[in-house]
């Protein structure tokens, strides 16, 4: 166990500078809601963060395929609850990712002009929130975590959202809670199993992970809600209807958050929980989870054509690209569940810029609407610039992230579920034609003066803004070997440890059958000889009263 508690920090200073963001009045005045100073602090804060979490790279040891930077301590100890963090290497890139995104979430947040205060408290309150779900091992700290998300990323939708942002917010609360509910049953009944066998009350992930007492009827009903929370938050069809209304409604910085982290708490939740507690059942949901998964590639992909809105067809896109994610996982062998981590990753850079982008169009022009524009690249060169080269990432074009991830996601999943890869192969086709299709209306062609004549090029704000996300689109796609590395060993022992333990289960099973057919013989057999003394009893009575 580390003695500074660098998982910790990590998880609660977006929280502590949240609060004193409205605490502390040197942070400016509150009626000025273009404060630099909230603005600036807001900044510290998340760097500060990125800062630490890249401490935990330096100090992970990938050859370690337990968990690293524990820290366990008792806090509930009636109820069996502890504050128990740690995080692997599937945990690590994901923390990564968070603290990555947040300063660039923070530098875009020009665009809100009314309760900056609130909006960037609500950003780093977020942070926190997904941060402790990434690296909780108690279950009821998970669940903590994972309902705080919830809170922060209504308001930014329902206060600085769009014109229907009431009705997208709560559509996405509904669907989030409805899901939550269902788990938070589930984890109950864990734990109670787990209490009737064992007699201890316990939430820890790793004691329930070896638990052994459920059946297969037992495993289907958990997995099952389990598995629906976490396909609402992915969001998997057909469940994915309330993620286009989000993404349309929140502000930019919103949807940047909401596709390049929340969606992945999703499949991580899957990954971290469902999978290790529930392997039987887990074997038994394959084909439907990759099924599902496939219709979303397709679907997602087909629906993006259509659209005439650009951040609609770009959050359509997110259901696509995450299917081809729940696929690799759920293949489940090294190559294909390497690929799906890594091209959620890959999902939250370039789908993240491509928001950016979108909000970078609509703060000039204040329509996302695809007619409206026509011949960008003459007038705003870097703009299409940037716009070409996270569309050539989304699309997955060799030399950017986005191909190495797809790949490793196909190579892999051909392996174990070749009919299903088939099929989805054609959402590579068609998120080339309608990413393609997008940026040929958008940036060649007759640009009309009128409309977009005075266009400005990005800013060097917002070119600094994207020069980070730019970067790595190269950098994983031509040297993806530190990621992949660290990766690997994590991966190998998560899937040696599923498969054993589903094993295992498999194996004991029938000795239990056969240990309850061994105890109802004897049952009947103590049964057979109370019968016969009995019998021997009431004809020594009859034979004495006849005396």
């Amino acid at each position: 166990m580390s003695e500074f508690p660098l998982l910790s920090s990590i998880v609660f200073l977006p929280l502590v500078g949240a609060i004193l963001l409205y605490l502390f009045p040197g942070f400016g005045p509150r009626q000025d809601p273009e404060s630099r100073a909230v603005r600036a602090f807001s900044m510290v804060v998340t760097l500060i963060t990125f800062v630490l979490s890249l401490l935990l790279w330096g100090g992970f040891n990938p050859q370690n395929t337990g968990y690293q930077f524990v820290e366990n301590k008792i806090w509930l100890p009636s109820f069996g609850i502890t504050y128990h963090v740690g995080l692997d290497g599937i945990s690590l890139f994901l923390v990564l990712l968070t603290t990555f995104l947040m300063p660039i979430v923070v530098l875009a947040s020009n665009s809100v002009e009314k309760k900056v205060r609130g909006y960037l408290a609500s950003m780093l309150v977020l942070q926190s929130a997904m941060l402790g779900t990434l690296v909780a091992l108690d279950m009821f700290l998970f669940y903590i975590f994972w309902e705080l998300m919830l809170a922060p990323m209504y308001f930014i939708i329902g206060v600085w959202g769009g014109k229907r942002r009431i009705y997208a917010a709560l559509k996405f609360v509904l669907y989030t809670v409805f899901g939550s509910v269902l788990m938070l049953v589930g984890i109950f009944y864990l734990v109670w199993a787990y209490y009737q066998q064992h007699g201890v009350v316990t939430f820890g992930l790793e004691s329930l992970a070896r638990f052994n007492g459920l059946s297969v009827q037992e495993e289907v009903w958990l997995f099952a809600a389990f598995a629906l929370a976490f396909c609402i938050k992915v969001p998997v069809f057909p469940f994915h209807t309330w993620l286009p209304d989000a993404h349309v409604e929140a502000p930019t910085g919103g949807s940047v958050v909401l596709a390049g982290v929340m969606l992945k708490m999703g499949l991580y939740g899957l990954i971290r929980l469902a999978y290790p507690l529930f392997p039987r059942a887990a074997e038994l949901f394959t084909p439907y989870l990759a099924g599902l998964a496939v219709i979303g590639v397709v679907y997602g992909a087909m629906v993006a054509w259509a659209q005439k809105d650009i951040k609609k067809l770009v959050a359509y896109s997110s259901v696509s690209h995450l299917g081809y994610c729940v696929l690799g996982f759920v293949a489940f062998n090294t190559v294909s569940a390497a690929g799906s981590i890594y091209q959620m990753l890959n999902h939250g850079i370039s789908t993240g810029a491509l928001f950016l982008l979108v909000g970078v169009l609509y703060d000039r022009r204040h329509t996302r609407e695809i007619s409206e524009y026509g011949g960008l690249a003459a007038r705003v060169p870097i703009f299409a610039f940037l716009f070409l080269v996270f569309t050539l990432s989304s699309i997955a074009l060799p030399l950017t992230n986005g191909f190495i991830g797809e790949f490793l996601i196909l190579a892999g999943s051909f392996q174990e579920l070749p009919g299903f890869t088939i099929v989805a192969v054609a959402g590579v086709v068609l998120g080339a034609v309608y990413m393609l299709t997008l940026y040929m209306k958008t940036m060649y062609g007759e640009i009309d003066e009128a409309k977009n004549g005075a266009l400005t090029d990005v800013s060097m704000r917002e070119l600094v803004t994207f020069a980070p996300l730019l970067a790595l689109v190269f950098i994983m796609g031509i040297y993806p070997k530190p990621f992949l590395n660290a990766l690997e060993p994590t991966i190998k022992n998560y899937i040696r440890v599923v498969e054993e333990r589903r094993q295992m289960l498999k194996s004991s099973a029938p000795m239990r059958t056969r240990q309850v057919a061994e105890d109802q013989a004897a049952d009947e057999k103590i049964s057979s000889v109370s019968d016969k003394s009995k019998t021997a009893l009431d004809a020594l009575i009859v034979k004495r009263s006849k005396v």
